[in-house]
């Protein structure tokens, strides 16, 4: 599709990925749990996606754990280990702007009685170190914050974050389904103690993600999906070899540098009298844009009916303002002339 700039919302399977899936789908079908020739080949290429995901965040192929994606993966941490404290309960932190599946769990984790503190972002959507460890408590006992955020696309300090978490022995997890692949990870240097990623925001397949756990074996996870054992016991199920295979030929084929459609773009959009939001701290391939007036929104619309959403893909059959823009100050109309324009996503310099 020409006209598509909804990439942080979802990417096209890639070819290289499509190609790598296929014999696992009709001709290598065996289920990886069985004992034979055939399953035991489904199950070293899952060990070889599991090492190819690892390497990517500097962990190691046992703190791995493969889920449907990055909603499971985010409930799976948050549930997952809250439901060991249920008899304490405790306190949880986390921000007013991240994705609504972390939300929502909290939200349910609250109604259920623990503690959850939404910590306010500053106007470009970044939350402060300051911030967070003035609302550390003797009870805190886990902080979920993203990595980079699916509407603006800034960067958070994560880790900052892991190191106030560390420092007050508190369990950290962050939500990097915007910045897998895209910007570097490095769970030792940044304390990460949980990390969730997705398929299909890095050319891979939908239905497949994953939860990085420290010391995966040892944790005290409580399972949502009770099965036969599967990964490492924390999620039951069919291991779908298909989907991670095409997860890991994802990660391996993913793009380090981008291609003249940003440029494109830019000559584009300065056509228009717009305000990018968001700070100096984004992704390149994610632009939050607030045009100045209704003819201007009119103007775009007409000379560009590109393929665009308002906040993120899980809010836009919502007729609410997004509860980021909302977040970080805008009014409602102001909301209403905002833009998510999200470009092919691809690697950020490290130079």
């Amino acid at each position: 599709m020409d006209n598509y700039y909804d990439y942080a919302a979802s990417t096209p399977v890639s070819q290289r990925v499509l190609d790598a899936m296929k014999p696992w789908e009709n001709e290598k079908f065996a289920n990886a749990s069985s004992d034979h020739q055939a399953g035991r080949a489904s199950a070293l290429a899952i060990q070889q996606a599991r090492e190819c995901i690892a390497e990517k965040i500097r962990a190691l192929p046992s703190e791995i754990i493969f889920t449907s994606g990055a909603s499971e993966a985010n409930n799976l941490a948050l549930k997952g280990f809250t439901f060991k404290h249920l008899d304490t309960k405790g306190h949880i932190i986390t921000s007013e702007i991240e994705h609504k599946c972390i939300l929502n769990t909290c939200a349910f984790l609250e109604s259920i009685g623990f503690e959850v503190t939404y910590l306010a972002p500053d106007r470009d959507g970044r939350i402060s170190p300051s911030s967070l460890a003035a609302e550390i408590r003797s009870n805190t006992i886990l902080i979920s914050i993203h990595h980079v955020n699916n509407e603006l696309g800034t960067i958070q300090p994560i880790k900052e974050f892991g190191a106030i978490a560390f420092e007050n022995n508190i369990r950290f997890h962050t939500d990097a389904a915007q910045s897998f692949c895209k910007c570097d990870i490095d769970v030792d240097d940044m304390d990460i103690d949980m990390l969730s990623i997705s398929g299909h925001k890095i050319y891979g397949p939908k239905g497949i993600g994953a939860l990085y756990v420290r010391d995966a074996r040892d944790s005290e996870l409580v399972p949502l999906i009770h099965g036969g054992g599967q990964e490492a016991g924390l999620r039951g199920g069919t291991s779908p070899t298909p989907l991670i295979v095409g997860l890991a030929a994802a990660v391996e084929s993913y793009p380090t540098k981008s291609d003249s459609i940003e440029k494109q773009f830019l000559d584009v959009i300065a056509k228009f009298d717009f305000t990018r939001n968001g700070g100096v701290s984004v992704v390149p391939s994610t632009w939050s844009v607030t045009f100045q007036t209704d003819k201007e929104v009119k103007r775009f619309m007409s000379d560009y009916p590109w393929l665009i959403s308002q906040g993120s893909a899980c809010n836009a059959l919502s007729n609410v303002a997004s509860h980021v823009l909302t977040a970080i100050g805008m009014s409602e109309e102001t909301a209403r002339r905002t833009y998510r324009i999200s470009l092919p996503p691809h690697q950020i310099s490290e130079s």
